[in-house]
């Protein structure tokens, strides 16, 4: 995976596009390789700069983005598109989904929502390229990307902290080995509430248990990242 996301702005309004481009690149990760403010312009350069992520209006002089998203799919291109639209209609949103858009932004733009919405497509492309296999725990996240934080929080189950669980997770990115005690000193919780986390993703296929002998031959359970068959 290249340091920087590739970029492509479609946009009828070249001011507005070229707001976009500064704040792309104000955040950082994203170079904007293309901006286009016609479906013709946008059609041509699609096909000459492939770019990774294309961020689509809807209104154009000459067509309409849900035009260019078809185009898009039929002929296969690999990117990643978010839509950016005054288009308020139900229509618009479902042709937006068959087609597969990641995000949907509604016009006026406010930046903490396209900066939420481009924050969330990195950590889900960073996920997706450092991942050597499925689990259905992935599997959900990716497909409930356009889900909020909140949301996902309230789909764990009780007794269990979204924020206590990355700092399990984040023990095991490496191939590390732990049991509970080593898991809960290193987070600073309890053995028992280790535990309780451990277990959960030994459930969700992101953990596999061992058992370690030690030194003085007392059995201890152990936890290291999911192998790969």
């Amino acid at each position: 995976m290249s340091d920087l996301t590739r970029v492509m702005i479609i946009e009828d309004d070249l001011k507005i596009a070229e707001l976009h481009r500064r704040y792309l690149e104000q955040m950082g990760g994203f170079e904007v390789v293309g901006i286009a403010t016609s479906k013709a312009d946008a059609e041509m350069q699609l096909e000459v700069l492939e770019p990774e992520l294309v961020m689509l209006d809807v209104y154009l002089p000459d067509g309409t983005g849900i035009e260019i998203l078809t185009h898009i799919r039929a002929v296969n291109q690999e990117c990643d598109v978010i839509l950016i639209t005054a288009a308020r209609d139900v229509e618009t949103l479902q042709h937006a989904m068959r087609g597969g858009v990641i995000d949907y932004l509604l016009k006026p733009v406010m930046f903490p929502r396209l900066e939420a919405a481009l924050k969330k497509y990195q950590k889900r492309t960073a996920k997706l390229h450092d991942a050597d296999g499925l689990n259905q725990s992935l599997v959900d996240e990716m497909m409930q990307a356009n889900s909020s934080e909140s949301s996902s929080e309230q789909r764990l189950p009780k007794g269990i902290d979204g924020v206590t669980l990355e700092k399990i997770r984040a023990l095991f990115k490496e191939d590390n080995l732990y049991t509970a005690d080593e898991a809960g000193e290193r987070i600073g919780a309890s053995r028992t509430t280790a535990r309780r986390y451990l277990e959960f993703l030994i459930g969700t296929g992101e953990l596999e248990a061992d058992v370690n002998y030690g030194s003085v031959g007392r059995p201890e359970r152990c936890y290291r990242r999911q192998s790969r068959q």
